[in-house]
């Protein structure tokens, strides 16, 4: 998703895609024989589950990051609700009452950011994510993971799934470290054309292992990054707990590089469940 624990030192990605097509694969992906399922949220209930997730608003006041115009809103159904089995994150455009919103920054959208830091995370696993995408120019829904301490990128992070509505059949995947990262131009991931993004449910899937990260799409890997390049935890960091998080941003230095589509909001990203395996 970009910088999220942003280090000063490090300048914001350009406006272009920043994912380096450079990591492809084309191979079946499925949950291994011997994993048992060790987290799960179906959203069956009428409401976000506060014993599994929790509200990220903490750049609000000052603005998030890679130029995002986003608030993201805490405990606002408008923004993040649970209706008909389904986990609802909505986009809208409109300015706030800083009277019931303290921490509003000005900012003329609003959306939602949820993680399960504090509640859940993970080293390792098969992970599968089900879930519809908004589609208008200036969306950026993503489903991805960053670990529980440390500064970025250093401690790495996990693109499950990015997407833009300005390519809005194409997804992206993407992981970041010290020394591989687009801060450098050296970030390994890759894309894939997926018809039907924004309009039907896809299974977003993560395997990874202490030697290779796989990340695919309704069972076919279309990215694998493997642990052998030189350089310790610079490049490999991909050792530690990692939580999972949940967000539509709006606007950036990527999503809005082809300009933003007012008119089509709200846009809403939807998740049908999430599934966490893991080895004995």
């Amino acid at each position: 998703m970009r910088p999220r624990l942003l280090l000063a030192a490090l300048p914001l990605l350009a406006a272009a895609a920043p994912v380096a097509d450079n990591y492809r694969v084309d191979a079946p992906m499925a949950r291994p024989a011997d994993a048992r399922l060790v987290w799960s949220d179906e959203f069956d209930g009428d409401r976000l589950d506060p014993a599994k997730w929790r509200y990220d608003t903490s750049r609000n006041r000052d603005g998030w990051y890679n130029g995002e115009q986003q608030y993201y809103a805490a405990d606002r159904p408008e923004n993040v609700r649970v209706e008909n089995g389904r986990l609802i994150i909505e986009a809208r455009r409109e300015a706030l009452d800083r009277a019931r919103h303290p921490d509003w920054g000005g900012q003329h959208y609003t959306s939602g950011r949820i993680d399960t830091r504090g509640h859940a995370s993970w080293t390792y696993g098969f992970y599968e994510i089900r879930a519809k995408l908004p589609c208008a120019r200036g969306t950026w829904p993503a489903i991805w993971m960053l670990p529980d301490t440390g500064t970025w990128p250093d401690g790495g992070e996990i693109d499950i799934m990015e997407h833009v509505g300005s390519q809005p059949e194409v997804v992206h995947a993407t992981v970041h470290s010290a020394l591989f990262v687009h801060t450098r131009g050296t970030q390994r991931g890759a894309e894939r054309p997926l018809p039907g993004a924004c309009g039907a449910f896809h299974d977003y899937q993560l395997d990874w292992r202490p030697d290779s990260i796989a990340i695919g799409v309704d069972g076919r890997a279309y990215m694998r990054v493997t642990n052998d390049r030189p350089g310790g935890r610079a490049a490999w960091p991909f050792d530690a707990p990692f939580h999972l998080i949940l967000n539509l941003a709006i606007g950036g230095s990527w999503a809005a590089a082809q300009g933003m589509d007012d008119a089509a909001l709200p846009q809403r990203m939807e998740i049908d469940y999430i599934r966490v395996w893991q080895r004995p």
